[in-house]
């Protein structure tokens, strides 16, 4: 990693990627999100100021664990003075966040340990299906695809009016349309 002098209080574009570990087109993205900010030298170049550097790292750790930048930002701007987050700002926003975070995990968590109950075959009114029905909802409105059927006509899919001509394409089970889990067999 590159040392900067002490003396240098402005950093180019480049200093800042190479320092921070943040492509120059991140950089960019940041401070036209307002999660960094720049100034401008007479040729128009951009100038940060040693600071962001901990902005950097600030937002690329949030980004991380899943921390939404809009949300990075709006606590960025709850500093006083647009001042440069310390070690007590993460660990008090990092507690805010950590709630969210284990919600989030949680809702992994349970969506990987019913991924195996989904057996792919299209029928999507699984009473378990976790991924596309949770709580078989599409059930109530009668057997196979609820969500997509096919035309076996090798037609485009339509949906409304055109869906009720035989051999076409339903997305909402209305129609006459074939349905995928015909192929299914009846332990869908």
């Amino acid at each position: 990693m590159p040392q900067l002098p002490f003396k240098v209080h402005e950093l180019t574009v480049g200093q800042l990627s190479a320092r921070s570990g943040a492509a120059v087109s991140a950089l960019h993205f940041y401070e036209s999100k307002g999660l960094i900010s720049s100034t401008r030298t007479a040729g128009n170049q951009r100038r940060y100021t040693r600071d962001a550097l901990r902005r950097v790292a600030f937002v690329r750790a949030a980004q991380r664990v899943g921390i939404p930048l809009a949300v990075i930002r709006d606590a960025l701007a709850e500093l006083p003075d647009g001042r440069t987050p310390n070690r007590e700002d993460w660990a008090r926003l990092s507690e805010v966040w950590r709630g969210e975070l284990d919600e989030r995990i949680s809702q992994l968590v349970e969506l990987r340990d019913r991924l195996t109950d989904c057996i792919g075959c299209g029928c999507l009114s699984l009473q378990k299906c976790a991924l596309s029905n949770p709580y078989d909802e599409l059930g109530a409105q009668g057997p196979g695809a609820r969500r997509l059927r096919v035309d076996r006509g090798g037609g485009p899919a339509r949906t409304g009016a055109a869906a009720a001509a035989p051999g076409t394409a339903t997305r909402t089970g209305t129609g006459t349309g074939t349905d995928v889990s015909d192929e299914c067999g009846a332990d869908c």
